[in-house]
């Protein structure tokens, strides 16, 4: 189906230091597909203050957050709905009437698929990142209850506060460590970047993991989960993370929620496409 677009077509958006057409494309389709007069694009920006501001004067409805902005934009809404408040991070804004309120998704998504993939509370982890994403992460596992874990991150600041936060272990880098479940919450791997072609954790750390959880989800394969799958490991993906935490924006957004079949559809759609 074709829409026509006009001077009523609602607008939403997203907000990320290397956009991708995931988004995008998962949106689209699903507006396609559910008639509704919606058009969803893609933007970066060096200013964020500023685009913050264009959200709310141009009437934007709907803004994603992602990597790295997802803590720099909470002083810029009017208001912070639990989710988001829980962990100090955003990655949703809703624009009613000039008047907006942020969210976090990502948190549903992780838990969403600790549960898929029937993550043992007994299992130990490495959480490698400190930045929202992160945040997100610690917060699903401890809610998930496992609590034998290491955050791993550069920045001992917020690497220290979030593992205080959780009652985790802080540790500067991945050198030496093991754990049945490892998860980067970092950029690394990241298509688009100086480090897209890294590894987040050692050839060993992986052999000796039994699951593998890459939060990044563009490329569809990192490096990581590359070398996970020849290993026979058990992977989660970035991607499965990616639109499990879109529709739940996508409703926010719009009210209405696509049946499974559709949300499937539109999350094949988007990984074939990215």
């Amino acid at each position: 189906m074709t829409r026509n677009l006009n001077k009523d077509t609602t607008i939403c958006m997203s907000l990320a230091a290397r956009p991708s057409n995931f988004g995008t494309r998962f949106h689209n389709y699903l507006y396609d597909a559910m008639g509704l007069d919606y058009l969803y694009k893609a933007f970066t920006t060096n200013d964020l203050m500023s685009a913050i501001g264009g959200v709310r004067a141009l009437g934007i409805r709907g803004c994603a957050i992602s990597m790295p902005f997802k803590e720099e934009c909470i002083p810029m809404v009017d208001e912070i709905d639990a989710s988001a408040k829980a962990i100090d991070s955003v990655n949703t804004i809703v624009n009613t009437n000039g008047h907006l309120k942020a969210y976090n998704t990502d948190y549903i998504a992780i838990s969403t698929l600790l549960d898929k993939y029937q993550i043992s509370n007994d299992h130990s982890f490495i959480l490698r990142g400190s930045g929202g994403m992160a945040k997100a992460v610690a917060c699903a596992l401890k809610d998930a209850g496992i609590t034998n874990g290491i955050i791993a991150a550069k920045n001992e600041r917020t690497g220290r506060e979030l593992a205080d936060l959780y009652d985790f272990r802080w540790c500067k880098d991945i050198d030496g460590l093991q754990a049945d479940l490892i998860i980067n919450a970092t950029p690394i791997g990241m298509a688009n970047g100086a480090d897209t072609e890294m590894l987040s954790f050692t050839e060993n750390q992986i052999e000796s993991a039994k699951i593998v959880f890459e939060i990044v989800a563009l490329p569809a394969e990192t490096p990581l989960l590359k070398l996970a799958k020849i290993k026979n490991k058990t992977v989660i993906t970035g991607a499965e993370v990616f639109a499990i935490q879109a529709v739940e924006q996508f409703v926010l957004y719009t009210g209405v929620r696509p049946d499974e079949g559709l949300f499937q559809k539109a999350a094949e759609h988007a990984r074939a496409n990215p």
